[in-house]
């Protein structure tokens, strides 16, 4: 598929917008990575992740503390993934390149490929957000219509209620399903991506094997079959439901924009920068644990607009966004609550699996 391009002669909107972003860090005298703040929460969540690991694996304790235990690790995962891996991908988590690939790597320590994921993410769903055929994240046939272009099925009209089961699987189909798809056919969506050298086959592979190793083969070994199947299903079952959810939150939702390019030239009219805003939904940015919690997320729009500055800086930004987008007429696009997000989105998949 031919890529999509943008409008982007002038680009008066982010041309703006990015001198007072510039502006207030040279006048601040600070770096766009991480501090140390990002640099304690990750100690914080590494350390609950292993300890949680730990007393599941080696200290098992009564059903259903576990339970609540295999919960809280599901929890804890999807943070790391928010935090530490999301930043570190994006570059932005520190100044230090070895940096920010070991934090990287920490989705590999999770089961996926950071390698993948950055052509997924960093690639194909910034630069061509909710763009149909080039944006992977919003291909979640045939499971899920999220958009009026892409084909119906009868049991789309029951997404807005099954959708609750399919994102905590999702993390397992992720896993184990589509990294190989995407390893084996060597595209991500309709676009091929960079092949691997000898280093990343190696990781690729050794890392899915030590995830199954840890996850899987050595809790057998310790609580027994069931048991492990039960506790790992938990585990994945909730970090997927997160990490789903979080993501959806930010393009999944009414008043959102599923832009469609120009059929001859294949362009979008608008600048890259104002596509980005038209796509992208902010949530609870106001709560502080959302914030921590979901390492910044909840500010997507500044996230599209500015991915290389770390999470810790977009409460600052996200002021100069809402002011350059009054001034150029620019609808910023916001739900006060998760809960309101959620339900927005919820009324989305309703409204696009019934029409």
């Amino acid at each position: 598929m031919q890529k999509v391009s943008f409008n982007n002669k002038n680009s008066l909107f982010f041309n703006s917008l990015k001198e007072k972003v510039d502006a207030y860090f040279k006048s601040n005298n600070i770096p766009q990575t991480g501090n140390y703040k990002l640099y304690l929460k990750t100690l914080f969540l590494v350390f609950s992740t292993a300890t949680l690991y730990t007393v599941l694996v080696f200290f098992t304790p009564t059903i259903w503390v576990s339970i609540i235990l295999c919960c809280l690790m599901g929890i804890s995962l999807a943070a790391v993934g928010f935090n530490v891996m999301h930043d570190g991908a994006h570059g932005s988590f520190s100044r230090k390149p070895w940096v920010n690939e070991l934090m990287g790597y920490s989705l590999n320590a999770m089961g996926g490929s950071v390698y993948l994921w950055k052509y997924k993410h960093n690639v194909n769903h910034h630069s061509f957000t909710n763009i149909e055929g080039m944006d992977d994240d919003i291909d979640i046939k045939p499971w899920i219509r999220v958009h009026a272009n892409q084909e119906k099925y009868w049991y789309h009209r029951f997404q807005h209620i099954y959708w609750v089961v399919l994102y905590g699987v999702t993390y397992l189909l992720w896993v184990f399903v589509q990294d190989f798809t995407k390893y084996f056919s060597g595209k991500i969506g309709d676009q091929p991506f960079r092949k691997m050298d000898k280093k990343e086959h190696f990781i690729f592979w050794f890392s899915k094997i030590m995830y199954v190793a840890a996850y899987i083969v050595l809790p057998i070994f310790m609580v027994g079959a069931v048991k492990t199947i039960i506790g790992f299903s938990i585990i994945a079952f909730v970090c997927g439901f997160v990490i789903s959810v979080v993501f959806q939150l930010a393009h999944i939702v009414e008043d959102a924009a599923f832009s469609t390019p120009d059929a001859k030239q294949f362009k979008i009219e608008e600048e890259w920068a104002v596509h980005q805003v038209q796509t992208t939904a902010n949530f609870a940015t106001k709560s502080k644990i959302v914030s921590w919690f979901t390492g910044g997320l909840n500010y997507q729009v500044e996230h599209h607009l500015f991915p290389r500055i770390s999470h810790i800086h977009y409460p600052k930004i996200s002021e100069f966004v809402r002011e350059t987008c009054e001034q150029f007429g620019i609808t910023y696009l916001e739900f006060p609550t998760v809960l309101s997000a959620v339900r927005s989105h919820v009324v989305h998949l309703k409204h696009v699996g019934r029409n």
